[in-house]
This record gives structure tokens, sequence and C-alpha cells, in this order.
């Protein structure tokens, strides 16, 4: 028998991280003050990144993929409870199809340690950030450029995100201190296994 068969424990974790993100993305009904700008802020960076760095590169990115696809079919769990696949054609697609392959990222590295301590939680949840905005800032300047015809240079796009940037940087720092104390009891869990086949 193949013990990494894809287990009801794996998938009730990757279901918990895919509605995780859901509450993520809407933080600010619950904190409406968490806003830049009249822009709210998310913790989907951060539940993304966990998710990688707990679940593994597989189960991670396959999170990220239960969530994207909930999403697109119409359930409200973007940003502002949006859902539908109109929101592809939105500036801020990019950032939810970027969290696919950061979650993965974050996995990989962490995958290829038995023992990965802090600053390897740090070093991956830094990479996965990183991935996030190459990804989303660039879909942003297309989205821009093309077809939401609202001109913006390369550069402001940037600017516009460097306060996001800046949290979700901050956050890799307390994300890698939580990721390091509650790895071991994951992977200890009943019914998980990392990295199963599917």
């Amino acid at each position: 028998m193949n013990n990494k068969k894809l287990r009801a424990g794996d998938m009730a974790l990757v279901g918990m991280f895919a509605a995780l993100m859901g509450i993520g993305a809407n933080i600010t009904s619950f904190a409406p003050f968490l806003q830049i700008g009249g822009i709210p802020l998310t913790m989907q960076p951060f539940f993304c990144l966990l998710a990688g760095l707990l679940l593994g590169r597989k189960l991670g990115a396959l999170s990220m993929i239960v969530y994207a696809l909930v999403g697109f079919i119409g359930a409200p769990v973007f940003a502002s409870f949006s859902g539908g696949i109109s929101v592809l054609f939105k500036g801020s697609a990019g950032f939810i199809l970027s969290y696919i392959p950061a979650a993965y990222a974050a996995g990989w590295i962490t995958d290829k340690l038995s023992e990965p301590k802090t600053g390897h939680f740090f070093a991956a949840s830094l990479i996965g950030t990183l991935i996030i905005y190459l990804i989303g800032v660039n879909y942003t300047y297309l989205a821009f450029s093309t077809w939401l015809n609202t001109p913006m240079s390369y550069s402001a796009v940037w600017k516009m995100m460097a306060w996001f940037f800046v949290k979700d940087l901050a956050f890799s720092v307390l994300l890698a201190a939580l990721a390091s104390k509650v790895f071991r009891a994951v992977q200890k869990g009943a019914g998980f296994r990392r990295n199963p086949t599917f």
C-alpha cells in the first residue's frame, strides 16, 4: 500500500487553507481600518505561503488551485466578496494566479530539508513573496496597459504596490517564526502525508 497517496487528512488541510484564503481576502470586512489609500489590505499572501511551508509544494499549490477555482466558478471568495470568471479581467487577477506557484516554491524549499530552521522558512517565504509580486504587478501593468485602457507606467504600478509589498515582507518574518513552531506538529498530524502521490 502506498502511504503517499492522497488522504482525507490531506484534503481537509487543503480545504482549510482554501477557506483561510477567502477569509484573508476579506479581512477588512472584520477590520475596516486595514486600508491604505482606500485600498484594502489582505492576508492572502500570508495564508498562501503558510500553506506551502506547512503542507509542502504539492498540497500547498493544490489548496491555492482549489481556492482559485472556487472563486472563478462564482463563489464570493476574492477581495470585496467578488467571484466569477470576470475577475480574470481585473488588474488584481495576477495576484490570485500567483498564489499557486508561490505556494509551490515555498513548499519546494522546505521539502528539501528534513529539519527546516527559522532561517529556511524566512528564505522560503521571502522567495514566495517575490513570486507573488513579480507575477501580480506585471499582470496589473499588462491589464492597465491593454484591456482596462488605463495607461500607467511600469514604475508607477510598482510604486502603487510598494506599501503592500512592505507589509508582506514584514509578514514574512512573522510567517517564518510561526511556521517553524507548528511545522513538526502538522507533519505528525493524523492522516497527513507531505507530498502525496496524485
